[in-house]
């Protein structure tokens, strides 16, 4: 019997060892011990089973006078007999006996039962399941003890089961196909302990990365086998790809990848692409996989009528043919189709009209290759939110994930503010995953929206360091809670020291100030600058920002800020120009400021379509040595490329700005207040190294960058994925930089005694222009920025800098 179980054991994969205390005793060992120590198997158990059904067969008749249960030493008798279905006092019925053992079976807390007959007496006799100790994980490198637990079922102090023990070694095999390791081996393995306990020992040899050699597409007649090799996320194995795991074999992806095919189709104009088929074929040596699209290209359609049809109240058809962005005679797109037809909803809805609907209708026209686009603008059905719940929020509190929703309880609902929602709740950084959830309310048109979140830490320690040509070799340390007591309150502490620079920054930001749709923080901060490399002096500043800002709705959003600062400029020298000596010592800014910003953007931090306008102003003497005021102006516009490239990588940004100031009173005309072109606002030219500068002469030849009243900017660039290199995390960009700075603002203007002319070179509106190309790339070892300029158009004596690079890591 022993021999039996241990084959049919062996017959699910499990392969147990038999372990002493510390000590493994090999499968020879195990084969013959005693049938009681092994775990036995689902066929095994079914055997049993019929044994002890056949054993009470013929037994019926009788009363059951008395039951006597054996072998069990955790689980009390009281216990087992509530599991039976006889009781003292029932007939001897074969098909309650039965059931009985069938019963004790499905507690999963036996191994083993039988049951026997002496006269009225019904004697059964256990045999339980070990207990679980620990659990064990060995050999695993690609996966981490924590991802293991989370997916088995089996659980210290738990009953030991060798089905749960066999389906877990399933699930482990999952979690390392998810990872592209196909030719893994799971091995669970037993050690016995004292009191029937068991210490569960999963034995992992997790075997090499299961890569795709091949992607291959069959029935694709427009576009070449590589073209479409671009569209898919999944990539053929390559030397350069040991960044990426889109060489990695997973069949989720490959859905993803069937859908990708799909968009692309329908966006160049072939309704009835199909993809038929999408496979992973697993080579004989389990090494590589290779994977075949079969698709149906079909016919390629152009857009023929496109017509508007309303049914909406006082809305008639006419009034909405301006939102359509679609003509005639183009090639189909379906996502154009799909992103019109929304932005046309969300614009009834913004203007009264929050039920509304607009549906794209298509007719197909084979013979003349043609589609027939019908927008129906109807009022769908209207649903109010009854009740909000949230879900999982652990820290935050439940007001700062409300006030983030763009609707409350008694508002109507449609699906834009489900993804507004989601999106505005992402965006705050507090959560793993968002998701909203819709249930029927106590009416037909009451909706219970269900907000279910999973926290993530939002504290953060930070060291750092790096290089940047602006302050030389850097290194910083920070100490920040995104999230403080859950309350959505920002608050943080840094310090940054280079061999340039020296910064202190204390902040503190409630995004709901007074619970209501303000911004309100402060920060005190302390600089010091060493200009040397290219400055005849140092400047230091300290000081607090008190800051509020608030949205006027979705995209246009105004702050407000109040500076107290005290500067000093000092280590000058004889040589200095007098404009340099002049600012020479401590000066107090007290400054008012304003910024007025709508922004449509679709991600503030990588932009790739949308736009943003800001205009700002500065008013500085409420008190303090200086008094002006500065006006700004900048703005920002991103065209995706994604059209013309079928890639999501592709985009230009076009940013253009001006800014200007004019003193009034007796204010101190401090240079370091002025605008500075070159540097970030102007690649291939030295920071502040392009307009107005003094002009060297005996007794002072130091020429001092010295800035200017009046500044304009323009640029243009490409953003564009590097071959072979994107996977790696590696960007490029190529761009056109243009602007001036004029307009000499300065305490004194200073003639040249020998050319009896003013001290001054550069001030001039001329443009000076750079062009060049850059790359970002995201490595493990940090965000590493490199800029090549050359100058194009420059004024005489303007400083340049051709090579411009950064490079830094938090750890």
């Amino acid at each position: 019997m022993t021999g039996k179980r241990s084959a049919l054991f062996v017959s699910v994969c499990v392969l147990p060892f038999f372990l002493t205390e510390g000590k493994v005793a090999r499968a020879a060992a195990a084969a013959a011990d005693d049938g009681a120590q092994a775990p036995a198997s689902v066929s095994a158990r079914q055997a049993r089973l019929s044994a002890s059904t056949s054993a009470l067969s013929g037994h019926s008749g009788g009363v059951i006078e008395d039951i006597t249960v054996s072998g069990n030493t955790r689980i009390e008798t009281n216990t087992v007999l509530s599991y039976m279905v006889v009781r003292p006092g029932d007939s001897f019925s074969q098909e309650d006996l039965n059931r009985s053992l069938k019963t004790l079976y499905a507690t999963g807390l036996f191994k083993d039962v039988s049951m026997r007959r002496e006269g009225g007496i019904l004697h059964v006799r256990l045999v339980e399941n070990p207990i679980v100790n620990r659990i064990v994980f060995e050999g695993n490198h690609a996966a981490k003890d924590e991802d293991l637990r989370k997916v088995i079922a089996l659980r210290p102090r738990a009953v030991y089961s060798a089905e749960t023990t066999a389906d877990d070694r399933q699930k482990i095999l999952d979690v390392y196909a998810q990872k592209a390791r196909y030719a893994a081996v799971v091995t669970p393995q037993i050690v016995r302990l004292a009191h029937n306990r068991v210490d569960v020992v999963f034995q992992i040899n997790e075997g090499p990365q299961t890569l795709i050699r091949k992607i291959s597409f069959v029935g694709n007649k427009a576009y070449s086998e590589a073209r479409l090799a671009g569209v898919v996320s999944s990539k053929e194995t390559a030397w350069y790809r040991f960044f990426s795991s889109s060489d990695e074999y997973n069949p989720d992806r490959l859905k993803y990848d069937a859908e990708l095919l799909r968009r692309f189709y329908l966006a160049n104009g072939y309704v009835d692409f199909d993809v038929k088929n999408a496979t992973g074929e697993l080579s004989p040596d389990r090494k590589s996989f290779y994977v075949t699209f079969t698709m149906n290209e079909g016919i390629r359609y152009r857009l023929g009528k496109v017509d508007i049809r309303s049914s909406l109240r006082h809305v008639p058809a006419k009034s909405l043919r301006k939102y359509v962005e679609l003509f005639a005679h183009q090639w189909y797109d379906g996502k154009a189709v799909q992103d019109n037809a929304t932005d046309m909803e969300e614009i009834l809805q913004a203007q009264g009209h929050p039920f509304a609907m607009v549906r794209p209708e298509i007719a197909r026209n084979p013979e003349k290759h043609t589609v027939n686009l019908l927008f129906d603008v109807s009022e769908g059905p209207r649903r109010y939110i009854e009740r909000i719940d949230v879900n999982g929020n652990t820290v935050t509190q439940d007001n700062v994930i409300r006030r983030q929703l763009p609707f409350a309880e008694g508002d109507p609902y449609t699906p834009s503010y489900k993804k507004y929602a989601k999106q505005s709740l992402e965006d705050l950084g507090f959560f793993k995953s968002v998701s909203l959830d819709e249930n029927q309310g106590s009416a037909q048109d009451r909706t219970n929206v269900s907000v279910n979140v999973t926290e993530k830490p939002t504290g953060e320690f930070s060291l750092g360091g790096g290089y940047s040509t602006d302050v030389g070799v850097l290194g910083n340390i920070g100490l920040k809670q995104h999230n403080l007591l859950g309350s959505g309150v920002d608050a943080g502490l840094s310090g940054t020291m280079s061999m340039w620079q020296k910064q202190a920054d204390f902040s503190v930001t409630d995004p709901a100030f007074l619970s209501r749709n303000m911004v309100a923080g402060i920060d005190l901060f302390g600089i010091e600058n060493k200009y040397q490399t290219y400055q005849n002096y140092s400047e230091s500043r300290y000081g607090l920002t008190l800051r509020m800002g608030y949205a006027y709705n979705r995209y246009l959003s105004q702050s407000w800020s109040y500076t107290l600062m005290r500067r000093n400029v000092g280590n000058t020298w004889d040589e200095s120009s007098w404009y340099v000596l002049d600012n020479k010592g401590a000066t107090t800014l007290s400054q008012l400021s304003t910024n007025l910003v709508y922004d449509t953007r679709d991600n503030h931090m990588v932009p790739h379509s949308g736009y943003m306008v800001s205009v700002g102003g500065d008013f500085a003497g409420i008190g303090g040595n200086s008094r002006y005021v500065r006006g700004k102006v900048n703005g920002a516009y991103y065209i995706p490329l994604d059209d013309l490239t079928n890639s999501h990588e592709w985009t230009v940004a076009l940013r253009a700005g001006m800014g200007y100031m004019t003193d009034w009173g007796d204010g101190k005309k401090s240079i370091i207040d002025n605008f500075y072109l070159g540097g970030n606002n102007l690649r291939g030219f030295l920071d502040g190294g392009a307009g107005p500068r003094s002009i060297g002469y005996y007794g002072h030849a130091s020429e001092d960058l010295i800035g200017g009243r009046f500044m304009y900017t323009a640029s243009a660039q490409l953003n564009f994925p590097i071959p072979f290199l994107s996977d790696m995390g590696v960007k490029g960009r190529a761009f056109v930089d243009s602007g001036s700075v004029a307009g000499l603002r300065v305490q004194r203007n200073i003639i040249n005694p020998y050319t009896n002319k003013q001290d001054v070179s550069g001030n001039t509106l001329r443009p000076r222009v750079s062009a060049g190309a850059g790359f970002s790339w995201k490595s493990p070892f940090g965000l590493l920025n490199i800029d090549l300029g050359v100058p194009v158009m420059r004024s005489h004596n303007d400083r340049t800098q051709l090579l411009r690079f950064g490079f830094g890591q938090q750890f």
